[in-house]
């Protein structure tokens, strides 16, 4: 009786085990989402907006591309916070432009031609 209790409490654990190691695996994601900019200035400052974020682990964004590949856990934060983070630092996404404000304290060799909205 106690060998059948000891082999059912340690199946639960290794099942809790796997349960917990997925779910973590499962909420980490990872994102492209295109970002206007110019220069290796550009490229310094859309990744520095996600520095340090809280669920942002990597961002790598292509001044030839314009794209900005970005790895999250989505528990903590979404692609359109993501997206509203770099748009605070003056670069216009896919989703959201920049305050104007923000984009005008660029500097000059950063200034993209910018859509009309």
């Amino acid at each position: 009786m106690t060998r059948t209790l000891v082999n059912r409490t340690i199946a639960a654990f290794v099942l809790s085990f796997f349960v917990v190691t997925l779910s973590a695996f499962a909420a980490e994601k990872k994102e492209t989402i295109k970002v206007w900019g110019n220069c290796g200035m550009c490229k310094k400052t859309i990744e520095g907006a996600l520095k340090g974020v809280d669920g942002v682990s990597a961002a790598s964004w292509n001044k030839k591309s314009k794209m900005l590949d970005v790895t999250f856990d989505d528990s903590k934060i979404s692609a359109k916070q993501i997206e509203e983070k770099v748009a605070a630092s003056g670069y216009d996404t896919q989703n959201i432009k920049a305050d104007d404000k923000a984009y005008n304290g660029l500097d000059k060799c950063c200034k993209y031609d910018r859509k009309k909205s």
